[in-house]
């Protein structure tokens, strides 16, 4: 497999040098500004974009419990992604670009693990598929922030485009194939938590504040009120 990157005339090798190509044309400050996404950036917004769909999908009155925990099985199956690319990793051995090829802008020094897969593409792609599975709209959003993420990955010399291919398909096996048993486990501990104090995690206030007002709906004690006094005017006449 690694033989693969040797030869220069793989497109994988040419598609690496010509989207490294632009970190040698770009000012060194956009550089330094890829680098921060590349590495952390793009986690944050993605953290944040899961928080934003957690905030929205709890306004779901039935829905409310499955959509929550989807959003809570997307950092556990990228975790699980991580885990799964370790064995990955250690049988295909595929050094780092920059080892084999000359003439790389390397944006990010000291990456003497090995490249395939994009441990950065496997979770942010497992992520992104998780929001979307609860939450189309923020998904779409985690979805564009997972390419954008193999995009620099290749830009800072650090990954070949395979490896972030890769990363995605790691990444989008493992929520996928393993969110039905996932959300078998979790979607009961949701609901649960749903009905608990600490219910405001699942479900948002509108819904406790209409069930607060069904509770003072009802008129019995006027009603009891009503029939005192037609008794009480019963026993005057």
């Amino acid at each position: 497999m690694a033989g693969l990157a040797l030869d220069g005339s793989n497109p994988d090798v040419s598609l690496l040098y010509d989207i490294n190509g632009l970190a040698k044309d770009a000012p060194h400050w956009f550089d330094r500004v890829m680098e921060f996404v590349g590495e952390y950036g793009i986690i944050i917004g993605l953290a944040l974009v899961t928080l934003a769909a957690w905030w929205n999908v709890r306004k779901r009155p039935r829905e409310a419990p499955s959509a929550v925990a989807g959003l809570v099985w997307a950092p556990l199956a990228a975790g699980l992604a991580l885990v799964a690319n370790i064995p990955i990793r250690g049988f295909v051995e595929r050094p780092r670009p920059f080892k084999d090829h000359q003439g790389l802008d390397v944006l990010v020094a000291g990456k003497t693990d090995f490249s395939f897969v994009s441990d950065h593409a496997t979770l942010t792609m497992a992520v992104a598929v998780g929001v979307f599975m609860a939450h189309r709209a923020y998904g779409s959003i985690a979805i564009a922030l997972a390419l954008l993420e193999g995009f620099c990955r290749v830009y800072m010399g650090v990954h070949y485009p395979t490896d972030v291919i890769g990363g995605f398909a790691l990444g989008t096996a493992v929520t996928l194939l393993l969110a039905p048993l996932a959300m078998m486990l979790l979607t009961p501990l949701t609901t649960t938590i749903a009905g608990s104090r600490a219910g405001w995690l699942v479900r948002a206030e509108p819904v406790a504040a209409d069930q607060g007002a069904g509770e003072a709906f009802p008129e019995l004690p006027e009603s009891r009120s009503a029939g005192g006094d037609r008794g009480n005017k019963d026993l005057a006449a």
